[in-house]
């Protein structure tokens, strides 16, 4: 039996709160047994290890981003839609670090089948039916998006845009503006 207290929901959301402070790759069960001062092999009963811990955050992270997302998204098409979609993937980094790099963890096949992961590509391709794409167009546009939006996300928190004007809100916008502009305008395929 478990201390008292102590759940498995509330490591994983200890281990989430701990990942946005010292960053995701430093989660352990070792460092979760400190931030609670209890033995390491007292958690072992809610969690299997430190790679079981970091999956269960994943899960959390994409659980947490696909409930923004569709609250986001509610009742929004076009470019609204594309926008909204977007501006949670970049606040959702900002405000959670740690959770935001956990959301990136490769998971195996079967788990990531039954997680939010599965929402968000539902939710991507909702965006992209206001742009009347078909297969295997919207595939490409699915990816995309997502490269586009990890990309800046990333450069963006590791200081990549902080040393010269304009500000990077101008730039996310203007990036939104050229993504609605590139998926109403879809090229056709290049001839082989």
């Amino acid at each position: 039996m478990g201390r008292v207290g102590l759940s498995t929901e509330r490591l994983v959301r200890a281990g989430a709160e701990l990942a946005d402070v010292v960053g995701f790759d430093q989660v352990t069960v070792s460092a979760l047994a400190r931030r609670f001062d209890v033995k390491v092999a007292s958690l072992y009963s809610h969690v299997r290890s430190s790679q079981d811990l970091k999956t269960r955050i994943a899960l959390l992270a994409l659980e947490e981003l696909a409930d923004r997302a569709a609250t986001a998204l509610a009742g929004r098409a076009g470019k609204d839609a594309l926008a909204a979609f977007a501006d949670v993937y970049r606040d959702y980094a900002r405000e959670h670090p740690g959770r935001y790099a956990a959301a990136q963890l490769r998971l195996d096949p079967e788990t990531a089948a039954a997680s939010a992961g599965v929402r968000h590509a539902r939710m991507t391709r909702a965006v992209l039916r206001g742009y009347d794409l078909t297969e295997p167009d919207q595939t490409h546009a699915v990816r995309l998006l997502g490269s586009v939006f990890h990309g800046y996300v990333s450069l963006e928190m590791g200081g990549g845009f902080s040393h010269s004007a304009p500000d990077t809100q101008q730039t996310w916008t203007r990036i939104v503006d050229a993504l609605d502009a590139l998926l109403r305008n879809w090229p056709a395929p290049s001839a082989p």
